[in-house]
This record gives C-alpha cells, structure tokens and sequence, in this order.
C-alpha cells in the first residue's frame, strides 16, 4: 500500500530552513493576522477542487497532467502549506499569497511526470487511507471538517477529530513560544513531518503524482542532528507478519491487557514511593528504578504487539533484549529535587503529546491491519509511526510518571540508522532509534 522509498526521493519534498526564533507579539495574534490567508486559502480550495476534477480527466486521457494544472495545483498545496505552517507555528515569516517559493518551511514538488491510468483512474479510492491518515495528523486542510445533511437537519460528521495532531501541538507550542520566543525543536519537526505528509497525500490526490505518500516519520526534516536522550528504542524488525495472529492481534492481546492492569496497580504503589525516595535523596533506588523499568518495558512491548509494530507474541517480565521492539532505560541517576517535586505537573504538555502521537499510531495500526492481511507484510511507514509513539511513550513515563531519567521527552520524530546488509535469511539488523 505504501512507498517506503525515503522521503528525499519522493517528488513532493519538504525543506526547512527555519532558525526556531519566534516574536512573540505575532505569535500572541498569530490567529487574527492569519484570518486574510484563511479567507485566501478557502476560495483557493473552491479553484482547486474545480482543477483536480479536470486534471483527473486530462490524465486519464494523456496519462500525464498537464503542465498548466500541474503547476496551478502545486502552488495550491505549497500555498497552503505555507498557510497552515504560519498558522501552527512551524514557520515565523508572514507567508506571501501566491505559493512562492523560499519560505522556511518549503514544498519542492517535481515537474509533470507520467502516470498509470489505472491509478489515476482509482485515485480517490486508493487514497482513501493517505486521506485518513492525514486528516488524523494534519487536521482537515483548506476549510472545516465534513459535513452531513438529513431532512430534520444538519450535523458535523467529522470521520476523524478535525483538530489534528498538529493543532494539538500548535496550542502547546504557542505557550512556549509566548515563554521563550523559541519553538521547541520536537515540536517544529513534528510539525514539518504532518506538513509533509499533508502535501503529499493531497499532491497524490490531486494528481501532482502517483507516488503514494510516505507516512515514514523517521526521515528528518532538515540535517541537524537529534537531540541525544537517555531512553532509545531499539527496533529488529523484518516487517513480515503472519496473517493468522494479524487477523486475531485483538483478542490475542487479551491475556497481556489483564496482566497490565493488575501490574499498573501495583506500579503506580511503586511509583509513588520512588517519587518519595528521589525527593529525599537525590537519585531513585536502584531497586525501584529495576522494577519500574521492567514495567515500561513490558508496556512498550504489549503496545508494540497490538499495533503490529511487531510480529512475535510478548513475554510477560519485560525482559530487557526480549523483544524486537525494546526499550533501552538508563541506570539509575542522580535527579533535581525541584523537577522531581513537581514532575507531574512538567509533565503534563508530554502528557497530551502522547495522546495526540497515539492517535496517529492506532490509526496507522488500523489501517497496517488491512495491508498487513493482504501482503503479509507490515508497511514499513505505518511501522514506524507505531515505534515513533512507542519511542516517546517510553520517554514520557520513564520521565512524567516513574522517574526514570529527569530529561524530557523530545517530541519530534527520531532518525533511525540505516539497516546494513543481512547475511543470512530471516535475520534483521537492528535499527537504534535515537531519541
């Protein structure tokens, strides 16, 4: 279902040449001086939608979009990429109205290419999942979410929240910005990588091309480095799954959601005297932190198995090394008491974090569900916006809840290193995912 090819060789590309300074007094109205851009960006919808009807036949016919409704589309989604980058905070500059280029937060997109008929014949309804998906991450793009009718009246149908990971984000972010006049990295390169897939799948949908969108979070978005956490994910995945636990993946999880309650009770027991004991002296007991560990460990390994993130059934000790999918937890360490004591109130923004990356991943997991039965294989995008969450949920409790480490979780999406060559069938090179 998905081109897992890397994201600097798909033809709608996203550069970043933004230096994370933000005004603070633009950031304050940032909403009320994009008003003009969202009236602009709603009337360009109406235009586009019209130009993507008669693309659809003009390629169908030719098997090539012309270059006139080619380029007319393509600065519609540069456009609007620009619109929702200001709008989100990803981008500083008030963004010119009519797609230029050179903006911060850019879209490269490739000259007409040819095209199958018989995907552009389909386009709408092989689509459909890059669509969802989108609107999971992105929100709804040019205007508000769907609406249904009915003969006593009208109500939103909205398939999916139309807020969007990247609304979620935008709100935590304006108070930062407000605080620092900085965006925080994580959330800027959170933010370029729903951009990208939004123009993507709307590039697809639009017939800009048919490459399928890559929802791969893991290629960066520019070429600084990631920030070095001490809590890693380690993935060791070939990405083949078997059909038969696939369709059963549900109720075969049944027996480890059991388990992981009465653990989590027990945790939370244990949670609280770590947090007593690290307010006292400093560095959370060793045997605390071993238990605790075990615990996220076997949490990460549970949710890993539900969204297909991996193959094998999980043990139930959370052994560390045990599973293709595993967290790497430091030792313990010394900590601040003033971050310790009030940890779970710095911990709320990753909280929400959380929810709004899970949403993704169950999404991402639903729709892998369906390739995954017919292939036999997991696409390696959708893997990866499950080991992404999993990668930050690891975080987001070995910091905000059973005190782990005392650095933050970095929200933005981690580079994984490139797999080397396997030398014997069936086995895979492990990917270090770093934080």
């Amino acid at each position: 279902m998905l081109d897992n090819r890397r994201v600097a060789d798909h033809p709608i590309r996203i550069i970043v040449k933004d230096d994370l300074e933000r005004s603070r007094l633009t950031v304050f109205f940032r909403l009320l001086l994009a008003i003009p851009h969202l009236i602009a960006l709603f009337l360009w919808s109406i235009g586009a939608l019209v130009a993507g009807i008669v693309n659809w036949f003009a390629t169908l016919i030719k098997g090539r979009s012309p270059k006139g409704l080619h380029d007319f589309l393509a600065s519609y989604v540069r456009y609007a990429t620009h619109v929702y980058a200001y709008v989100l905070l990803a981008a500083s500059p008030f963004p010119g109205f009519g797609g230029e280029r050179g903006y911060p937060i850019e879209v490269e997109i490739d000259p007409p290419e040819l095209q199958s008929r018989w995907k552009t014949a389909f386009r709408i309804l092989l689509g459909l999942p890059a669509l969802v998906l989108a609107t999971v991450l992105v929100g709804s793009w040019g205007g508000g979410g769907a609406r249904m009718s009915e003969e006593d009246g009208q109500f939103a149908a909205d398939l999916f929240s139309s807020v969007g990971v990247a609304w979620t984000i935008a709100f935590l972010a304006w108070f930062a910005c407000l605080a620092r006049g900085r965006m925080p990295r994580g959330f800027r390169d959170l933010l370029a990588y729903v951009l990208r897939y939004g123009a993507q799948a709307y590039g697809y949908l639009f017939l800009l091309t048919d490459r399928y969108p890559n929802s791969d979070p893991h290629d960066p978005p520019s070429r600084e480095p990631v920030p070095e956490h001490p809590i890693r994910l380690r993935v060791e995945d070939d990405l083949r799954r078997s059909r038969l636990t696939v369709f059963f993946r549900l109720l075969l999880t049944f027996p480890h959601f059991l388990w992981l309650i009465l653990w989590s009770l027990l945790s939370l027991v244990v949670a609280i005297l770590n947090w007593v004991a690290t307010l006292l002296t400093g560095r959370p007991p060793r045997v605390f932190h071993r238990f605790l560990s075990a615990f996220v460990r076997y949490e990460v390994h549970v949710l890993a198995y539900l969204l297909l993130v991996a193959n094998p059934f999980p043990g139930f000790v959370g052994k560390s090394g045990s599973y293709p999918v595993d967290p790497e937890l430091p030792p313990p360490e010394p900590q601040s008491r003033w971050r310790t004591a009030f940890r779970v109130l710095l911990a709320i923004p990753a909280f929400i974090v959380t929810s709004a990356i899970g949403t993704a991943a169950f999404v991402a997991a639903f729709l892998a569900w369906f390739a995954a039965l017919a292939t036999g294989r997991m696409p390696e995008g959708l893997r990866n916006v499950g080991a992404y969450y999993l990668r930050y949920t690891a975080q987001e409790q070995g910091y905000g809840v059973y005190l782990l480490t005392d650095r933050y979780p970095y929200s933005g999406p981690a580079e994984y290193e490139e797999p080397e060559e396997m030398e014997e069938p069936g086995e895979a090179p492990p990917l270090a995912a770093r934080a």
